[in-house]
């Protein structure tokens, strides 16, 4: 594998470079979306149940324990449920403001490795061969025209690493970033579920209030 990587040249250094930063993101990423889904699903329901037999203290107690996404927009239309149902939407629409962000945290980044990788790998590709149809024009000069074959073969497949190079380290991260991308559009929609239905209780409450 260090022979290849010196045979394609210094444009490996930068691809190498690529798919170590696209390795860290995608692994930290496994595990911040791993620790999400445990606590959503015990959770969210236990919390909701609090506001609808009106433990609203005991449900903002729940939420400081177990920090993350949907308990921090939750927890922001707690702290205003006694205000109008105007006031308590768009507190939670402010906090998911700052919260969704982080669950798109480094996304950008695999999207921008996904995407210059193997534009890398072209331009590693296109020096490699410059230089072997350079060697190749100096090699016909000097000799009269004659030119080994294994020059023109040799120069090609050294100048065609760093397109492979470039495409193993793409596709892998273009698949996560999409994955990922997945999740993240799963756990808004979790979160728009449950800021939802604590918007519909916050309405019947205030509702039986009045009657």
């Amino acid at each position: 594998m260090l022979h290849l990587i010196v045979k394609g040249g210094w444009l490996m250094l930068p691809i190498l470079i690529c798919s170590i930063f696209s390795l860290a993101i995608i692994i930290e990423r496994i595990f911040f979306f791993s620790s999400i889904k445990f606590d959503t699903h015990s959770i969210i329901p236990q919390i909701l149940e609090f506001v609808r037999t009106g433990r609203t203290a005991e449900a903002v107690e729940v939420c400081d324990k177990k920090p993350f996404h949907v308990t921090n927009i939750l927890k922001a239309g707690f702290l205003h449920y006694d205000e109008s149902k105007e006031i308590v939407k768009e507190s939670m629409e402010d906090a998911s403001l700052y919260e969704i962000p982080k669950l798109e945290k480094n996304l950008h980044f695999l999207s921008t490795i996904a995407h210059i990788a193997p534009l890398i790998g072209l331009l590693g590709t296109v020096v490699g061969l410059v230089k072997c149809f350079y060697v190749i024009e100096q090699k016909t000069v000097n000799m009269m025209g004659v030119v080994n074959p294994a020059d023109l073969a040799g120069g090609i497949w050294e100048a065609l690493l760093t397109t492979v190079a470039g495409l193993c380290v793409a596709i892998p991260t273009y698949i996560a970033y999409n994955y990922f991308v997945q999740k993240v559009n799963l756990l808004v929609l979790e979160s728009e579920r449950a800021a939802t239905e604590l918007l519909e209780v916050h309405s019947e409450r205030r509702y039986a209030c009045e009657v």
